[in-house]
């Protein structure tokens, strides 16, 4: 049964994605109206998980993989995370800021990698049990927003107090963990396999190069969301902004049980048609939001709130369940190395960098009460970009012969990891 097992895990998961969900949202809040930063620099500071994400494959495989047992580097890397933390409200200038959240988010996204690893090594039966633990990482995400939502702490240093005493209690709890020891001691290990650069042999496929490059393609406009959502919602004034914006978890749970059925129903190129739709119509949601009647302006936005599950599991779970029917068994892993880098590195730094200049180059000249920005002139920009990137899919991606007919969602996808939770 590993009752013990896996109230431990559940309770790590949940730990785990407290503390990420009780400062990520808020981040562009607390930037706007704490530190007074450009949109520039709002986009580059949501670009340090980019970094952190870039970062973590080379420390996993480079040195927790082979010289330290998972449950101590998880321990030390959430104490040491706390500390960072809690030195965040201490920087007032954003070059300082900047400096210290890469150094945490490069000791916080190794914790991802290793805390799946180490509960897929011990659980006897993953492909049942794991996702059942994973499910409470979404509830840790939607506490850790409605925690901050009741502190009141969106614009305040009140976030990273919250999130760094969690991290502490989280690496604690980490030592408590059963011991998982390092599983390539005396392995050398190459960048490639790090990177699953051994996976670009599956570029020789178009249908397979296309579906990269469009992965690659939407991470542009996906990460319009995420930088801009929590300066858009306090210049409409609304409360309680973590918290309304963590219902995105609760449809994310809902399609990721729907998504079997989808992927049974229509194949993997109708499903993630449809994941890349629904960013594009996410954006023209928030856009048509703009200026609208108080009643007709929270329908849109919690209406594009609520399309998270489709947006996320349509598109990147499904996606990565595509990515390991088209791997053989050898290549499986590589895959999902390569895919994880371009999403969550490449992809990530490249769309949260455009997004804040796009919200900088819209920065109204007078501000009209609290609305400062263009937002339909913002919003627009990536709903366009979304529906170009579906286009080029429907054109050129083709259905695999052996289409996934009875898929259930595998334990390592579900209830997903990404910072493009909320």
């Amino acid at each position: 049964m590993q009752t013990r097992l896996k109230v431990q895990l559940s309770a790590f998961m949940f730990l785990q994605y407290f503390i990420w969900g009780s400062w990520y949202a808020s981040l562009g809040t607390y930037l706007k109206f704490t530190l007074r930063v450009s949109g520039d620099e709002t986009g580059l500071a949501y670009g340090a998980f980019a970094v952190g994400s870039m970062i973590s494959p080379f420390f996993v495989g480079l040195i927790a993989d082979r010289y330290f047992a998972s449950e101590k580097m998880l321990g030390v890397l959430g104490v040491g995370g706390g500390v960072l933390l809690f030195s965040l409200p201490l920087a007032d200038r954003f070059g300082e800021f900047y400096g210290l959240l890469t150094l945490y988010c490069a000791s916080f996204a190794p914790t991802l990698a290793l805390g799946n690893s180490l509960s897929l090594h011990h659980l006897r039966d993953a492909k049942r049990d794991f996702p059942r633990v994973k499910i409470f990482s979404a509830v840790g995400w939607i506490a850790g927003g409605v925690v901050l939502s009741l502190l009141g702490g969106e614009k305040s240093a009140v976030q990273f107090y919250l999130a760094g005493g969690v991290s502490v209690a989280f690496g604690l709890f980490a030592f408590t963990l059963p011991h998982t020891p390092p599983r390539k001691v005396g392995r050398d290990v190459s960048v490639g396999e790090i990177l699953g650069l051994d996976a670009l042999a599956l570029l020789k496929k178009p249908p397979f190069a296309v579906f990269i490059g469009c992965m690659f393609l939407i991470c542009i406009p996906l990460y319009a969301y995420f930088v801009n959502m929590s300066v858009y919602l306090p210049e409409l004034e609304w409360e309680n902004t973590t918290a309304k914006m963590s219902l995105a978890q609760v449809s994310d749970v809902v399609f990721l049980f729907l998504l079997p059925a989808m992927l049974f129903r229509f194949g993997y190129k109708w499903t993630i048609a449809v994941g890349i739709l629904a960013w594009s119509g996410r954006y023209f949601l928030l856009a048509g939001s703009v200026g609208s009647a108080p009643e007709a302006q929270a329908t849109l936005i919690f209406g594009a709130i609520l399309l998270h599950g489709v947006c996320y599991d349509f598109l990147f779970i499904a996606g990565q369940l595509y990515v390991d029917d088209e791997a053989d068994a050898r290549m499986r892993g590589a895959a999902q190395g390569l895919i994880a880098f371009i999403i969550w590195g490449v992809g990530a730094f490249v769309g949260t960098l455009l997004a804040g200049r796009i919200m900088a180059a819209h920065k109204l000249a007078v501000p009209t009460g609290k609305i400062e920005h263009d937002w339909a002139g913002i919003w627009i920009w990536p709903a366009a970009g979304a529906a170009a990137v579906l286009i080029v899919f429907l054109l050129f991606f083709r259905e695999p012969k052996t289409r996934a007919t009875d898929r259930s969602v595998p334990a390592p996808f579900a209830a997903p990891d990404p910072a493009i939770r909320s």
